[in-house]
């Protein structure tokens, strides 16, 4: 199943960039020069690759039921961390963005918040989905009681 992100291509790719905040600086701050940015990318590689994105910042919250690393019952990183996440058509047309006149400077605004420098990494989609619809779910059902052993 497909369509987590609409038109993204089943050979895309996403970018990761990990941002942990400096002393002195806020999620405001962050979401005011990310807004920014994304909306620079937004305008003038839409057309050359970019399918779309998301930024998610650390709540504070971990799962004790998905972790196997101890119980910790928060994330000494909350509201300091975030994601910015991105789905590119190809690597080369993610890359050609980040060459462009207008990104740079925005880019570099961002930067300036962070405390971890940026180490921007490419992942190739293996998956992506979304929940089944009413008529989805009791199909789904209706078949892993039938065929699933």
């Amino acid at each position: 199943m497909s369509g987590l992100i609409a038109n993204f291509p089943h050979d895309g790719v996403v970018t990761i960039n990990r941002v942990i905040l400096k002393p002195g600086y806020t999620t405001d701050d962050l979401q005011e020069r990310v807004a920014m940015l994304c909306e620079n990318v937004k305008t003038f590689h839409s057309e050359t690759g970019f399918v779309g994105g998301f930024v998610a910042l650390n709540s504070g919250q971990v799962s004790n039921e998905g972790s196997t690393i101890g119980q910790a019952v928060d994330s000494p990183l909350r509201n300091k961390e975030a994601l910015i996440i991105t789905f590119w058509k190809t690597f080369a047309d993610h890359e050609e963005s980040h060459r462009s006149e207008t990104f740079q400077p925005l880019f570099q605004q961002v930067l300036d918040l962070c405390e971890n420098g940026n180490e921007e990494i490419a992942y190739e989609m293996l998956w992506s989905g979304k929940a089944y619809n009413e008529d989805e779910v009791a199909a789904a059902k209706e078949a892993k009681l039938k065929y699933a052993s």
